[in-house]
């Protein structure tokens, strides 16, 4: 089996695309997806062991990928890495700031090395990465920068911490966007809500019940799917994406839109997009992803 992405085969024949965060989840969807479009992959993450097993996966698919393992947090790191990236692979045509992470806590049982913990991780990092591989490939080439974020529009109880850098990476990404379209960059963001991905297997028991029963409200009764989000970022990669920068696409089932005021009655008429041919379920997301 193969990728059943809609876009053309050979839409990224000839680039080169960092992935940050590309070992597991919905980077390692995204991955497979602009690998299968033609592009070769830079996988980046801090754990080889899970890089090497998604580059498997996508040479044995027939596709292109490397990696480089690094801490996106570390500066020095980031400077190091991206100019091996550059020199093994030559120009970044695309980056996609895919990594993050987050634990349930409330804010007042949060302590300063959580919430800077996860602040470096889901701003500070992509903040770094964005920049080197502007000031090392993009300013030269140009390119795309796509910065996966979350749906905290309506805050996010027992993930403050996550909430705000989120909301910060949607402001770089503006900010971005403005000082560096003239060196022919465009940023934009990606806000997955609920999806089924692996990363919701380490939640505790009590916030996998809030997930189940969050389901049920959604205008579309289902979680999204890792290929739906995928789907979202190539999109805004591709030459019809052209006149769209500095915005932010939410792939969230239209969640924010929903209002004390109106009970959505069941149905099964948004079935899910299913394009990933290696997507792996758990058992408690089989539950609730339809």
């Amino acid at each position: 089996m193969n990728y059943a992405s809609v876009f053309k085969p050979d839409l990224f024949s000839g680039q080169t695309i960092i992935v940050t965060g590309g070992g597991s989840g919905i980077g390692r969807c995204i991955a497979h997806e602009l690998a299968a479009l033609g592009a070769k992959i830079v996988l980046t993450g801090r754990s080889q062991e899970k890089l090497d097993t998604v580059q498997a996966e996508i040479q044995e698919d027939g596709g292109q990928a490397a990696t480089k393992a690094f801490d996106i947090r570390n500066e020095e790191a980031v400077k190091q890495s991206i100019a091996e990236i550059v020199e093994e692979n030559g120009p970044i045509h695309h980056l996609v700031n895919n990594a993050g992470g987050q634990f349930a806590v409330k804010l007042e049982n949060l302590s300063l090395n959580g919430w800077e913990a996860v602040v470096r991780n889901n701003l500070t990092g992509g903040f770094l990465v964005s920049r080197e591989v502007l000031l090392q490939s993009m300013k030269e080439t140009g390119g795309t920068i796509v910065n996966i974020v979350a749906d905290f529009w309506h805050s996010m109880p027992n993930m403050g911490h996550s909430g705000a850098a989120r909301a910060g990476m949607v402001n770089f990404t503006k900010t971005a966007a403005l000082e560096w379209a003239h060196h022919g960059v465009r940023v934009n963001a990606v806000a997955p809500g609920i999806i089924a991905s692996s990363g919701l297997d380490t939640y505790g028991e009590e916030h996998k019940k809030s997930i189940r029963e969050r389901s049920k409200k959604m205008p579309t009764k289902r979680l999204g799917t890792e290929a739906e989000v995928s789907a979202a970022v190539v999109f805004l990669m591709t030459p019809a994406a052209a006149f769209i920068t500095g915005t932010t696409l939410r792939v969230d089932g239209g969640v924010p839109n929903t209002t004390i005021n109106y009970q959505i009655p069941d149905h099964d008429k948004l079935p899910a997009f299913e394009g990933f041919h290696r997507a792996v379920y758990s058992d408690f997301l089989k539950e609730v992803k339809g």
